[in-house]
C-alpha cells in the first residue's frame, strides 16, 4: 500500500523556509525540500516554487488536467489525490524524470486513461503508484499499467475491476505489493503467475468464490477476507516450501478447513466468520453411496484440474509453525484428535462463538506455548482436565470461558496455572467455593492465585459471596455485575483493599457497602441498584470513573459533587429521577473541564408536577420562583383560615345569644343627638 507522510510530519522534520526566499503561491508552504499545497483551491500545478523541491503535495484541490509539466528536476514524490483529475498529458513528466512515488488516488482517470498511460511510461524511476478510487475497469487498468516494469508497490483498490487474467499485469515483474481490495472481482485466472517477487497481496472485499491450485510460494501476506470463498485449496504437490506467514480468510463462506500447503512457514491464520466445521464423524460413517472426493475442472485449459478428498480431517496441511489460529464465529462442534497438538508453538487460539459442548484438555494436548485461549459463547457444559494436562499450560495468561453453560469445572484448575492473569467466566452458573469445599466441581476456588489480576464473574447467578473469597489473590479488576441475588459478606473482599482498582457491582441489589478500605479503587460500577442516595464512603476515594446509571437518585449534595469532581474523569448518570430544583451538583460537574459526562444529553430531571425535562435544555429551572410562590400560598391559606374562623364565631354568637348584636348596635348608634 502506498503511504504518503502527512504535512504535520514534514513540519516536525525541519524549519520553514521564509516566504520571501522564493516566489511561490500563497496556498503553498515549504518545509525543507517539500512543498505542501493541499486544500489550496488550485486548478493547476504552481510554477513559482523553488527548483530544488523533492516533494510536491497537491491533495484536495481542483486540478482536472495535468498538461504542462513543471520544471522541478529533483522531484521524486508527487501526490495529487482527490482532485477530480481526468487526464495527465503525455509530456507532463518530461522535466521530472526522477519521480519514484506517485499518488493519483480518488480521481477520475477513467476519463483520460489512454493519454495518462503514455505519461506514466516515461517515468523509468517509478516505484510506488496509487491509482485507487479512479473508476477504472480491468481493461483501463491494463492500459495504464503497460510497460511499467519498475513499479514495486501498486494500489488499485476501490475501482471497478471484475476479472483479472495474465494480461492484467503482464509487464510488472518487479511488483512486491499489490492492493486490490474493494473492487468487484469474481475471477482471477493466471494474473499473478509471473510475479515471482510479489510478497503482499490484498484481495479483501471482493466477490471471489474460491481460490484453487494456490501456488504463490514467495508470498508473505495474503488477505482474501470479506469475499464469497467456499474453497481454498493450495497446490500440495509442490516440493518447494511456501513463504506465506499470514493468511486471512475471515468473513467468507468456507465449509471446510482450508487445504494449506504441505510445507510452509504460516504463522497467522484468520478463519473467523465462516461456516467452517470438521467432518471426521462423517468419514467414519461413510458408506458406498457417499461422495468422498470433489473435482474442480478448469474449463479454460490453462491450469490442471484439482481434486480434493472430503470428510477426512488430516488434510489441513502444514500448520506446525502457526502462532495464531482464529476460528471464532464458525460451526465447530469438536476439534479433531491431534489437531491442536500439531501446532507446537501456538500462542493464541480463538474459538469463540462456535458449537463446542465438551472440552477435554487432556485429549486436546494444548501446547505449553499457549498464551491466550478464547472459548467464549459456545455450548460448553463440561470442562475436563487432569493435573498433568493443566501443568503443561504454564504460559497461559488470558482465558475466556464466558457465555457458556459450564456446570462442571475442576475447582482447583485456575490455581494450577502459574501465569494466569485474566479469567472471564461471565454468564456461567458457577459458584464461588466456600472454605473447605475445594473438591466441589460445581464451584471454583479463587484463593491464593498469585498471578491473577482480572476476574470477570458477571451474570453467574452468584448468591452469597463467602468470607475471604479472594484471599491471597491480588486482583486489580473484579466484575460481579448482573448478579441480582448477590450477598457480599462483610469480609468477602478482604485482602483486596491494597490491589483493587476496578469493581463492578451493577445490578447486584446493592444497598449498603463500605468502600472506604479500597484506597486504590479508580473505577466503580454501581448502576441498576435502586440507590436513593450516594454512599458517603465513596467520598474518601480518588475515583476516575463512576457509573451511577439506573438508580433512584434525586440529587447529590454540593459537597459530594465537589469531592467527586476533584478526581473524576468519567461519570454516567442517565436513568435517575433527578430533582429539577436541586441541580447545583450537575452544574458543578458541568463546569469541571476534566470531567466528561458520557450521557449528559440524556440526563433528565422531574419538576413538582412530575414532568420530565432534559437538563441540558433547561434555560432556567422550572421551580425558579418556588420560594416566592410558596410564601404567597402560605399567606393566602392563613387568611382563608382566619376569615373562616371569624365567620364561624359570628354565626355561633348570633345563634346562641341573639340579643347581643342589637344591644351593641343600640349602645353604639342610638345615642341622643344634641341640637
Amino acid at each position: 500500500m502506498v503511504v504518503f507522510l502527512p504535512p504535520l510530519l514534514f513540519l516536525l522534520s525541519g524549519q520553514l523556509v521564509p516566504t520571501s526566499s522564493h516566489p511561490h503561491p500563497d496556498s503553498c508552504r515549504l518545509v525543507q525540500t517539500a512543498a505542501l499545497c493541499n486544500h489550496g483551491q488550485l486548478s493547476s500545478v504552481p510554477l513559482g516554487l523553488p527548483g530544488f523541491i523533492e516533494e510536491l503535495h497537491l491533495n484536495h484541490n481542483h486540478i482536472r488536467m495535468l498538461q504542462n509539466g513543471p520544471s522541478y528536476p529533483a522531484l521524486h514524490t508527487l501526490s495529487c489525490a482527490d482532485n477530480q483529475l481526468e487526464t495527465v498529458g503525455s509530456k507532463f513528466f518530461s522535466h521530472t524524470p526522477l519521480i519514484e512515488h506517485l499518488n493519483f488516488a480518488v480521481n477520475n482517470l477513467h476519463v483520460g486513461y489512454q493519454e495518462t498511460s503514455h505519461a506514466l511510461t516515461s517515468l523509468s524511476q517509478l516505484r510506488v503508484l496509487d491509482l485507487s478510487d479512479n473508476g477504472l475497469t480491468e481493461d483501463m487498468a491494463s492500459v495504464l499499467l503497460q510497460n511499467l516494469t519498475w513499479v514495486e508497490h501498486l494500489n488499485l483498490s476501490r475501482n471497478l475491476l471484475l476479472r483479472l487474467d495474465e494480461r492484467s499485469f503482464r509487464d510488472m515483474h518487479l511488483l512486491r505489493e499489490l492492493d486490490l481490495q474493494r473492487n468487484s472481482l469474481f475471477e482471477i485466472d493466471g494474473a499473478f503467475v509471473h510475479m515471482h517477487r510479489l510478497q503482499r497481496l490484498n484481495l479483501a472485499f471482493n466477490y471471489l468464490p474460491c481460490l484453487l491450485n494456490f501456488q504463490m510460494v514467495q508470498l508473505l501476506v495474503l488477505n482474501v477476507s470479506h469475499n464469497s470463498l467456499e474453497w481454498f485449496i493450495s497446490n500440495q504437490d509442490l516440493e518447494e516450501t511456501f513463504q506465506l506467514e499470514t493468511l486471512d480468510l475471515s468473513d467468507n463462506r468456507l465449509l471446510f478447513f482450508p487445504f494449506l500447503p504441505a510445507r510452509s512457514h504460516l504463522r497467522n491464520l484468520h478463519l473467523s466468520r465462516n461456516r467452517l466445521s470438521f467432518y471426521e464423524h462423517l468419514d467414519s460413517n461413510a458408506t458406498s453411496n457417499w461422495t468422498t472426493s470433489i473435482y474442480f475442472y478448469n474449463l479454460g485449459g490453462n491450469l490442471s484440474s484439482v481434486m480434493a478428498r472430503l470428510w477426512s480431517d488430516d488434510l489441513y496441511g502444514d500448520i506446525s509453525s502457526l502462532e495464531l489460529l482464529d476460528l471464532s464465529w464458525n460451526q465447530v462442534s469438536y476439534l479433531p484428535q491431534g489437531f491442536v497438538g500439531s501446532m507446537p508453538i501456538l500462542t493464541r487460539l480463538k474459538m469463540g462463538t462456535n458449537c463446542l459442548e465438551v472440552l477435554d484438555l487432556s485429549r486436546e494436548q494444548l501446547p505449553g506455548s499457549l498464551y491466550e485461549l478464547d472459548l467464549s459463547n459456545n455450548q460448553l457444559t463440561d470442562l475436563r482436565a487432569s493435573g498433568g494436562s493443566v501443568g503443561e499450560l504454564g504460559n497461559l495468561t488470558y482465558l475466556n470461558l464466558s457465555q457458556n453453560s459450564l456446570q462442571r469445572l475442576p475447582s482447583w484448575w485456575f490455581s494450577s496455572l502459574p501465569s494466569l492473569a485474566s479469567v472471564d467466566l461471565s454468564s456461567n452458573p458457577v459458584r464461588v467455593c466456600l472454605s473447605g469445599h475445594q473438591d466441589d466441581s460445581s464451584c471454583v476456588v479463587w484463593r491464593n492465585i498469585l498471578s491473577l489480576k482480572q476476574l470477570l464473574l458477571a451474570g453467574c447467578h452468584l448468591g452469597t459471596l463467602p468470607d475471604s473469597a479472594f484471599t491471597g489473590t491480588p486482583l486489580t479488576h473484579l466484575e460481579l455485575s448482573n448478579n441480582p441475588d448477590l450477598i457480599i459478606q462483610p469480609t468477602a473482599l478482604q485482602g483486596l483493599s491494597k490491589t483493587l482498582q476496578h469493581l463492578g457491582l451493577g445490578n447486584t441489589g446493592l444497598r449498603d457497602f463500605d468502600f472506604s478500605p479500597f484506597h486504590l479503587l479508580k473505577s466503580l460500577n454501581i448502576s441498576g441498584n435502586t440507590l436513593t442516595q450516594l454512599p458517603d464512603s465513596l467520598l474518601s476515594l480518588q475515583l476516575t470513573c463512576l457509573d451511577l446509571r439506573n438508580n433512584r437518585l434525586s440529587s447529590l449534595t454540593t459537597g459530594q459533587a465537589s469531592s467527586l469532581a476533584s478526581s473524576l474523569q468519567t461519570v454516567l448518570l442517565i436513568g435517575n429521577p433527578f430533582n429539577c430544583c436541586r441541580l447545583d451538583w450537575y452544574w458543578t460537574f458541568e463546569r469541571t473541564e476534566a470531567l466528561r459526562m458520557v450521557d449528559s444529553w440524556d440526563v433528565t430531571c422531574q419538576d413538582f408536577d412530575e414532568r420530565t425535562h432534559r437538563v441540558q435544555l433547561l434555560s432556567s429551572p422550572p421551580c425558579e420562583s418556588e420560594g416566592e410562590e410558596s410564601v404567597f400560598w402560605y399567606v393566602l391559606l392563613f387568611l382563608s383560615v382566619t376569615l373562616s374562623l371569624v365567620g364561624i364565631s359570628a354565626l355561633c354568637l348570633l345563634t346562641f345569644r341573639p340579643g347581643t348584636l342589637p344591644r351593641a348596635i343600640k349602645k353604639k348608634c342610638w345615642r341622643p343627638t344634641p341640637y
